[in-house]
């Protein structure tokens, strides 16, 4: 599996309504999209108190199955389309150690996203087991709808990506960039 997010930054005075009425016009076009197992369609409001933001930003995630989905979005008229309407903006991968789904998914109002750079000579088996354990139990206890843990090799960061129904009290720290969610595409299988 791979994860995927490019993000928007938008003016401070963005009428992010607009980007709520793409969100419920576009958002169902990519449910049950070959090779997709997720894809939250994220907001934040600059000055948003529960989400802490202090920029208005536009930043999908995605949870592909294969590679070859993600390339066929890529090449595709939708994300030509998001960038006929918002640039040409870096498209940040990494390679998913582990990707835990809730069946209530579909409950999820908010996500949080945190990266972490890998520093050099730390031991990467022990990190992906730690990482890949907690993020079985967030969803397993229901402290979490979605969680996700990935790896990107070149650039040595890694992310965890959870999907929540609350938004939890000590969210708002740096280096966490917390959303809204506005339409969540999944697979049949999701």
């Amino acid at each position: 599996m791979i994860a995927m997010q490019y993000s928007f930054t938008l003016p401070a005075d963005y009428d992010m309504a607009i980007i709520d009425r793409r969100i419920r016009g576009k958002g169902p076009m990519l449910d049950n999209f070959p090779g997709l197992k997720f894809k939250a369609y994220l907001s934040a409001r600059k000055g948003d108190a529960r989400t802490g933001s202090r920029e208005n930003l536009y930043s999908p995630f995605y949870v592909w199955e294969k590679d070859e989905g993600l390339s066929n979005f890529i090449c595709g008229p939708g994300f030509a389309g998001v960038t006929q309407s918002f640039g040409w903006q870096q498209v940040k991968t990494w390679v998913v150690w582990r990707a835990d789904i809730s069946p209530d998914i579909q409950n999820a109002r908010f996500a949080i996203r945190e990266i972490f750079q890998t520093g050099p000579y730390v031991p990467l088996a022990e990190i992906r087991q730690r990482e890949s354990d907690e993020a079985a139990g967030e969803v397993a206890s229901g402290e979490a709808l979605a969680s996700v843990v990935a790896f990107e090799p070149t650039s040595w960061t890694r992310v965890r990506f959870r999907l929540l129904a609350d938004l939890p009290k000590d969210v708002l720290r740096p280096g966490v960039q917390a959303y809204d969610v506005g339409h969540l595409s999944l697979s049949d299988a999701g």
